[in-house]
C-alpha cells in the first residue's frame, strides 16, 4: 500500500518511518490473522459439522501433513505455540468430533493422527479450499511470486519477534 503522504501516520508507537512501516505491517498481520481465522472456520463449516476456530483446523491440518501422526511436541513446534493446555483442549474436540484419534501412552508416546473422517473432511476442505482461495490468487498477474516473498519475509520476521520477545522477557519489571 502506497502511504499518503498528506495523513499524519505518528502516534505514540510510530514516530520515524521505519516505526510507521512496522505499525502498518504489524496491524496488516492482525487483520490478516484475523480474516485467515474466518476463512479457516467457515470453510472448514461448509465440508463437516464442526465450529472450530482457525487454530484448532491448522492443528487438524497438522496433525495429516505427510500422513504421519504427530505428538504435542511436534504441534506446538510446528505452530509456533506454547500454550499446550490450549493444544489439548483443541485435540479433545478434534478427537470428540471423530476426526483425530489419540495414539499410544505415555508422556513421550502419545501422538495424534486423522481418521478416515477426518481425511474425507480434510480433502473437502482442500477441494474447497482450491475453487475459492486458490482460484482468487492465481486470477491476480504475479501474485505467486509476491506470496513467497511474503512467505520469506514473515518467515524472517518471526524469527526477529521470537528473538525479540526472549530479549524483553529479561527487561521484565519485577
Amino acid at each position: 500500500m502506497e502511504r499518503d503522504e498528506k495523513l499524519d501516520y505518528r502516534w505514540h508507537l510510530a514516530e520515524s518511518a521505519v516505526e510507521v512501516d512496522t505499525t502498518e505491517l504489524e496491524f496488516a498481520l492482525m487483520r490478516t490473522f484475523e480474516g485467515f481465522g474466518r476463512w479457516q472456520s467457515e470453510c472448514l463449516a461448509s465440508v463437516c459439522d464442526l465450529a472450530a476456530t482457525g487454530p484448532e483446523n491448522a492443528l487438524l491440518h497438522i496433525i495429516r501433513m505427510n500422513e504421519r501422526p504427530k505428538s504435542i511436541k511436534d504441534l506446538a513446534r510446528l505452530t509456533n505455540r506454547d500454550d499446550v493446555p490450549n493444544i489439548q483442549y483443541s485435540l479433545r474436540k478434534l478427537i470428540g468430533a471423530g476426526l483425530v484419534v489419540r495414539q499410544g501412552a505415555g508422556r513421550s508416546g502419545v501422538t495424534y493422527q486423522v481418521t478416515d473422517e477426518g481425511r474425507r473432511v480434510t480433502d473437502d476442505y482442500g477441494a474447497l479450499r482450491r475453487r475459492l482461495l486458490i482460484a482468487a490468487i492465481a486470477g491476480v498477474p504475479g501474485f505467486s511470486d509476491r506470496l513467497a516473498e511474503a512467505t520469506k519475509a514473515l518467515n524472517l520476521l518471526s524469527g526477529i519477534y521470537e528473538e525479540i520477545a526472549r530479549v524483553a522477557a529479561t527487561h521484565r519489571r519485577g
